[in-house]
């Protein structure tokens, strides 16, 4: 991968792009009305690293002893958000930063209590879409991502699912947001279960002192939306964009000079691969970023140091699915799928990658995956003017930093174990434990299904009670997953109940579900309480 190493925004807990109207997943319209869904529907994963420092509510920032750089935190608490039975709604949501100096982001982290598929955020001048903080519906203000792109930037996507992850580029590579402007995005919301639920969102910005920033980073987008993917099969999908190095030039004037910092791909539950890799150049024919599996972790990437694709003619971006179903997959949200690559990169442009047609199949690999490949379009955007590197005075002044942070709230919620006194709102039945905890929390997220089966536990088996009492406890060795009667005795009421459960032999494991920084509502933890309490009948 020539001298650059690829590291994974990875950590202990779990595109918008461009100018086009798809954020990071490309999983919205431009605003939908809450509906039910009672089909299937898609997958995430989760992560972050939850290292930042809580917001802070001084004018300048102070010194935090790394070196000479000199950074700040802002932290924002969204507040809470109902879903109820089986909602799918795609509300927007703002906040103001009331910053009268630009800031210079190095980091991003977003964190919240589960039900968040996908958001992609903007940071737009502050009369842009004009509205209190908070959620909104966003047809009300005529909120679209084309608009918040090109009037702003694209600052954030979340990967699917996760429940906390951290966007972090290099040293000196950053996202600015120009004076006046505020923080704005569009969510896609899901409750696949049969119980009203309640989360609740935050969001971490890392800002650095001016004299600190190399290069201000912009955004590329590569999405496959000729998707067709194959009942029963497993299938990849390959957009070839033979003239992507062309385009650059003809937009620019310039041969291709760009450097890429970040990548992160997108696909709901059925995907499990994702590679990238380039066409000419020292680059040729090399996969600089590749994912396997779907697994409930953030799966950004940063180069460090930053990919220089000097000499680069062409680009191939993949997606790969396992299709269990018996029915075809397209593009789309709920049930349907996607294949979209957000990318940060030292670049003159915006550029804009997609295949809408031409998708012919191409023969099958040793493993047997049927390939398919289609031509991307390229669409060359100029970047917005106000996207500049720091002026001299800047660099010269103090970091100046916005009193718009929520004093007192971390930049991830703390975890508390599970309430014993509180009682489930639903039956206490197998067929409430699997669709309102087992459906939502533990297959939603591709990790216990048909496809996942993590630790070997598939909790979409035909005999589901034969499965749970059957199962071999790998996080706890001779354990039993399900004690019919004896909760406190169940590794799977432990994991679900305790922040830090412990085995029988004293090692302390990660709670469930996976990546997640809290646990499930009290309410969810009770109902598996009482159904194991109660004999764990089928």
């Amino acid at each position: 991968m020539n001298d650059s190493t690829l590291h994974h925004v990875r950590g202990p807990l779990c595109l918008a792009l461009l100018v086009t109207t798809l954020a990071a997943s490309g999983c919205k319209s431009d605003d939908a009305d809450d509906t039910a869904n009672d089909g299937e529907t898609d997958a995430g994963d989760g992560d972050g690293d939850g290292d930042l420092d809580t917001g802070t509510d001084t004018e300048t920032g102070t010194d935090t002893g790394d070196g000479d750089l000199e950074s700040a935190t802002l932290t924002h608490r969204f507040g809470t958000r109902e879903l109820s039975p089986y909602q799918e709604t795609e509300p927007c949501v703002q906040w103001t930063l009331d910053n009268e100096a630009p800031l210079y982001v190095q980091a991003v982290t977003l964190s919240n209590l589960g039900y968040f598929h996908h958001s992609n955020w903007f940071v737009v001048p502050n009369e842009l879409y004009a509205g209190e903080d908070g959620y909104f519906k966003c047809s009300d203000r005529g909120f679209n991502e084309l608009g918040a792109a090109t009037g702003g930037t694209v600052l954030y996507a979340q990967s699917t699912q996760s429940f906390v992850e951290e966007q972090r580029t290099g040293a000196g590579a950053v996202i600015k947001i120009p004076p006046n402007h505020k923080v704005i995005a569009d969510l896609h919301m899901l409750n696949v279960g049969p119980d009203t639920v309640s989360t609740d969102l935050f969001m971490t910005l890392e800002v650095i002192h001016p004299k600190d920033v190399d290069v201000v980073l912009a955004a590329i987008r590569a999405s496959y939306i000729d998707l067709d993917i194959p009942a029963g099969e497993v299938s990849k999908f390959t957009g070839v964009c033979n003239d992507f190095g062309q385009r650059y030039a003809e937009a620019t004037g310039a041969p291709l000079d760009m450097k890429l910092h970040y990548v992160l791909p997108h696909y709901h539950y059925l995907g499990n691969h994702f590679n990238l890799s380039f066409m000419g150049g020292p680059l040729d024919g090399q996969d600089v970023f590749t994912v396997d599996g779907f697994d409930a972790s953030a799966i950004g990437g940063v180069f460090d140091p930053p990919l220089d694709l000097t000499g680069v003619e062409g680009v191939r971006y993949t997606c790969g699915y396992d299709n269990w179903r018996d029915v075809n997959v397209g593009w789309g949200i709920g049930d349907q799928e996607m294949c979209v690559m957000l990318a940060l990169a030292e670049t003159k442009i915006l550029l804009d990658l997609s295949v809408t047609g031409g998708t012919q199949a191409v023969g099958v690999d040793a493993n047997g995956v049927v390939e398919y490949e289609g031509p991307c379009g390229i669409l060359a955007v100029p970047k917005n003017p106000a996207l500049g590197l720091p002026t001299e005075a800047e660099r010269d002044g103090p970091l100046l930093v916005p009193d718009s942070g929520d004093e007192g709230i971390p930049p991830i919620p703390e975890c508390t174990d599970h309430d014993p006194s509180v009682a489930p709102v639903l039956a206490p039945t197998l067929e409430n434990v699997f669709a309102a905890v087992f459906q939502p929390s533990c297959m939603f997220n591709a990790c216990h299904g048909v496809s996942g089966q993590a630790a070997g536990l598939n909790l979409q088996a035909p005999d589901l009670l034969t499965e749970l009492l059957e199962h071999e406890v790998l996080g706890n060795p001779g354990g039993a997953l399900i004690e019919p009667g004896d909760p406190e005795a169940s590794w799977l009421y432990q994991v679900l109940a305790s922040c830090e459960p412990m085995t029988d032999g004293g090692v302390t494991q990660t709670h469930m579900p996976r990546n997640a920084p809290t646990l499930l509502g009290d309410q969810s933890v009770a109902l598996v309480r009482d159904w194991i309490a109660n004999g764990a009948n089928p």
